[in-house]
């Protein structure tokens, strides 16, 4: 993968968005990813195997990986050497933002408010989570607050599924939406992963028709 990294998530429109407690479910979920048609996984650092599970999908090399829900400088550092080639964050921290950027690692703070916003234009961002997403009011929200930031573009994150992916990939200033409905862990319960391939090409299917 040649192309920087958000410029390969923009083209996807779709960022899965993972939790696994589990680093040997890491392989064939990547698998099933890769077999549905987006090569992208978010690993999150909400459980202990993150970082086994961040090293275990970069290693295999046919898709992109990052690191999410990066809380500190020290979990930046993990994430950069288990392979992670993005970081995303739930919130704006300039120590963990700052990191990043002298590590040369894409990262994509969460925001939620102007402020917010202007905080990523004056550490030289260009693309920001918008997080949590329906919560803070969603599709509404985002236009509202994205109008006098005409440079920012936005991954809307948390509470975004099927049923309202299209409203938010309508927006001229959405790049992409992170989303976990089809990585969620009841999918592969019993160990089957065929039902993560399955709602991963229903999702891109849906992403493409929006772009």
């Amino acid at each position: 993968m040649s192309d920087s990294p958000f410029d390969i998530i923009s083209s996807r429109k779709l960022v899965p968005v993972i939790a696994l407690a589990d680093a040997a479910h890491a392989n064939p979920l990547a698998e099933a990813l890769v077999a549905g048609g987006l090569p992208i996984a978010e690993v999150t650092f909400r459980t202990a195997a993150a970082e086994a599970v961040i090293r275990a999908m970069a290693a295999r090399g046919d898709l992109l990986v990052g690191a999410g829900t990066v809380l500190s400088i020290e979990q930046v550092d993990q994430a950069r050497d288990a392979g992670a080639r993005f970081v995303v964050t739930p919130g704006f921290d300039p120590k963990v933002v700052r990191r990043c950027l002298d590590l040369n690692l894409p990262v994509c703070p969460g925001i939620c408010t102007p402020t917010d916003i202007s905080m990523a234009i004056d550490h030289g961002l260009s693309l920001v989570k918008f997080f949590p997403a329906e919560a803070m009011g969603g599709v509404k929200t985002l236009k509202a607050i994205s109008a006098p930031f005409s440079m920012m573009r936005f991954v809307p994150t948390g509470g975004i599924g099927p049923t309202n992916l299209s409203d938010y990939l309508a927006l001229p200033q959405v790049a992409a939406c992170g989303g976990s409905w089809m990585v969620k862990p009841t999918l592969y319960a019993d160990g089957d992963f065929q039902a993560v391939e399955q709602a991963t090409r229903k999702a891109v299917a849906l992403a493409e028709n929006d772009v």
